[in-house]
């Protein structure tokens, strides 16, 4: 492999070399660091239950494992961001299979496997044209993989749910590995993960501040009108100051209408992200999908946000910007194939 290359992949020397890396990340350790003080004045000021207190604790203690989780690979180089991603998806395939029984089906199993395999394979490889290509040959292959067991009697069904799990759980959050591909991917990153996570907060936030009219309350009762809107327009905002003074001045992408955009985009489609899965929740009838977060659920409970705007992030940055890793050398293992 090129020098190029191997510092893509492994190169950690420069993971601080943008300010806003190094601001995220001690904003971040400052918030874990101070939530202890913070829990134990609200309990001593305001009173909440014993019950309550603990959720909090519990919720904390996962937080540390997210930013860490998340936090370290992006730091360490492009082949961590790669494996962890694959690994969020194989999980996150599994949360699904497992809660629509889906996984009961073997075939169609081993065929996401294969396709999310193919989705690395090709990030690693900085194959674009076959990273693109991958959910058209994944959904075949869900498609075909059991025809030659006879079984006619609810294909339309286990294909269904095989490529809807591929699609939305697996493929959609490779993406956050394709950016590996781009020298600023740290930035870029974690301007997604942090918009994403404040914008649930936000939303959060503005439904209790201000109540009013329940948004779809068969699908989630707790998400408000004033919630979404509040989310939309504080994540909007925070985009704008970001990227203008932060992460794209000087580029084509630094103009109010364009980091609009982004902002609306980032805050109204994380938001589908979660009522995506709060409808497949509510369909199942269960309140979480897993429960390897205590105090979150599952990780698709956590990362639900991420799910469609991921790929609309990258393709409107691709947009604007131009294709993101064009001078990175592409193909570094098929290179020598037709």
């Amino acid at each position: 492999m090129s020098e190029a290359t191997m510092e893509r992949f492994f190169g950690y020397e420069h993971a601080f070399a943008h300010p806003f890396t190094r601001g995220v990340v001690i904003a971040i350790a400052a918030a874990l660091v101070a939530a202890p003080f913070i829990f134990r004045a609200f309990r001593a000021t305001v009173g909440v239950s014993d019950n309550t207190y603990q959720e909090l604790w519990s919720r904390w203690r996962s937080w540390i494992w997210i930013c860490l989780g998340l936090i370290i690979p992006i730091l360490l180089g492009s082949a961590w961001v790669i494996a962890g991603v694959f690994i969020l998806s194989l999980c996150c395939f599994r949360e699904f299979a497992r809660a629509t029984g889906i996984f009961r089906e073997k075939l169609i199993g081993l065929a996401a496997v294969l396709g999310l395999c193919m989705v690395s394979f090709a990030v690693i490889d900085n194959y674009p044209r076959l990273f693109f290509a991958t959910p058209i040959l994944g959904i075949g292959l869900i498609a075909i993989i059991t025809i030659p067991q006879d079984r006619p009697n609810g294909f339309i069904q286990r294909v269904g749910l095989g490529i809807m799990g591929y699609l939305f759980f697996g493929f959609s959050l490779g993406y956050l590995a394709l950016f590996t591909a781009d020298p600023l991917y740290r930035p870029l990153l974690l301007l997604l993960l942090v918009t994403v996570e404040l914008n649930d907060i936000f939303a959060y936030c503005s439904g209790k501040l201000f109540g009013g009219r329940k948004m779809v309350p068969n699908t989630s009762p707790g998400k408000t009108i004033s919630g979404a809107v509040g989310a939309l327009v504080l994540t909007t905002a925070l985009t704008l100051v970001l990227g203008h003074w932060v992460i794209f001045p000087g580029t084509p992408m630094d103009s109010w209408l364009n980091l609009m955009i982004m902002g609306v985009g980032i805050s109204g489609f994380g938001q589908f992200g979660d009522l995506l899965l709060s409808a497949i929740k509510r369909d199942l009838g269960v309140k979480d999908l897993g429960k390897v977060l205590p105090g979150h659920g599952g990780l698709l409970d956590r990362f639900d946000s991420l799910i469609i705007i991921t790929p609309m992030y990258y393709h409107f940055l691709s947009l604007i910007l131009g294709t993101l890793a064009q001078h990175q050398p592409e193909r570094i293992i098929t290179g020598g194939w037709p």
